[in-house]
């Protein structure tokens, strides 16, 4: 019997592939650009890897594999624009003329024919993140083009049913396609507020890998790992935009956690309790650098940069009791200053307590205990168990570790929780 691997038929078939893995994003990008429906793009896209799947057994892989599969979307475009014009123009025969008969698109499509791909990975990363749709709306689609996830994968990420999931990628691919967008990256004044929006989704997607909001599992390194890969796509491309550089520092030294934050029961590891030699030295490396970039870019103040650099002072930290919290404190209140918010704000209060003591952190916790936004919110109660704990009110610490544990969403925190408020009724 052949083995696959012996089969020419099979090895041509994942060059294929994995050509198309590769390909599919820029190749998506530059089409939505020509064709302006993120649809057809995207079966026109289909339609190549159908040809090359086809052709290339019979004719080998060609040199330019890529440039292969994008002249040959654009060859079925002009096809399918010269079939409606064929049929507008038999139309208007029976009296029944439309307002445009497609000339302009297969002028535009034959004029593409020769162009490179530039900046179509780009173009389709702004676009999907387009302000004009919802946070999640742009988290999914950003996941279905750029990440290339299916809606069943998506939807399994973040704990959705798969019809509501394609309907939010439908609905917003239907937006795009109203808005009549350039399918661009925006220049000028356009691109600040459009790149934060940009930035923006690729931490929500990091962030849920990293903390997962709800089910079984506390971290998703798959989704934090798409989300890494799109930073650097971003910071390759734009090389001299300091947030991108910010961020991308931000996620590695995160990332390089990720082997210490679970117990071997699955449960959580605080920060200050994790073994650091598990820590991944390579991404911290890799983080370091890139917050080195965005220092000198100028962006040192930038909130992903901050961000980053409080992520850093944990990374040299051999120890946890050689943190530097008064450092770390000082840092949350440069980025309470360019991100107000009220997890900020928590996470400040935290770093003070550290620092300074658990009266400095209840100080500023007391504010935050009230406040609307954070009613539901575990991390807070938490919070305030430990400054409790540590400042010897245990009865207190119970309480709010229980009342943390009820608003927890995912069940191995949940736990630990729970535990932490039966130690402090020993």
């Amino acid at each position: 019997m052949t083995s696959p691997d012996a089969d020419p038929d099979a090895a041509v078939r994942r060059a294929v592939e994995t050509v198309f893995r590769m390909e599919r994003t820029r190749l998506i990008g530059g089409l939505a650009r020509l064709v302006r429906d993120l649809d057809l793009a995207e079966e026109l896209a289909q339609d190549a890897l159908l040809a090359a799947l086809a052709d290339w057994p019979r004719t080998g892989i060609p040199a330019r594999p890529g440039a292969w599969l994008t002249a040959t979307a654009k060859r079925r475009a002009i096809d399918r624009f010269r079939h409606r014009r064929m049929r507008a123009l038999k139309l208007a025969e029976l009296g029944h003329a439309p307002e445009d008969d497609g000339a302009a698109q297969i002028s535009a499509a034959e004029a593409a024919m020769d162009d490179d791909l530039g900046d179509e990975t780009l173009g389709l990363i702004f676009t999907a993140c387009h302000p004009l749709l919802s946070r999640e709306a742009r988290v999914a689609l950003t996941l279905r083009l750029i990440g290339g996830l299916t809606t069943d994968e998506i939807a399994r990420a973040f704990l959705a049913k798969e019809p509501a999931i394609a309907q939010r990628i439908l609905r917003a691919k239907k937006a795009l396609g109203a808005a009549g967008l350039a399918w661009e990256i925006p220049r000028g004044d356009d691109l600040k507020p459009r790149l934060a929006s940009v930035l923006e989704v690729i931490y929500l997607i990091f962030n849920e890998g990293y903390a997962a909001t709800s089910g079984e599992d506390l971290i998703r390194p798959a989704l934090a790992d798409e989300a890494r890969r799109l930073g650097r796509i971003l910071a390759a491309a734009m090389p001299g935009e300091a947030e991108i550089h910010g961020l991308c520092g931000l996620m590695d030294l995160q990332a390089s956690r990720f082997a210490a934050r679970l117990a071997e029961d699955g449960s959580p590891v605080p920060l200050t309790a994790q073994n650091r030699r598990l820590w991944d030295r390579t991404l911290i490396r890799r983080g370091l650098d890139a917050l080195s970039r965005a220092d000198a870019s100028g962006g040192a103040d930038g909130p992903y940069a901050l961000q980053a650099a409080l992520a850093a002072c944990h990374a040299r930290a051999g120890r946890a009791e050689d943190t530097d919290w008064p450092r770390i404190a000082g840092l949350y209140d440069r980025l309470a200053a360019v991100l107000p918010s009220p997890v900020v704000e928590l996470n400040r209060a935290v770093a003070h307590g550290m620092a300074f003591g658990p009266g400095a952190g209840l100080a500023l916790l007391a504010p935050l205990d009230g406040l609307a936004a954070l009613a539901g919110y575990a991390p807070l109660q938490a919070a305030i168990g430990d400054m409790l704990a540590r400042a010897g009110q245990p009865a207190e610490a119970h309480a709010r570790f229980t009342r943390a544990a009820s608003l927890a969403g995912n069940p191995r925190e949940r736990d630990f929780l729970l535990a932490r408020a039966a130690a402090c009724a020993v």
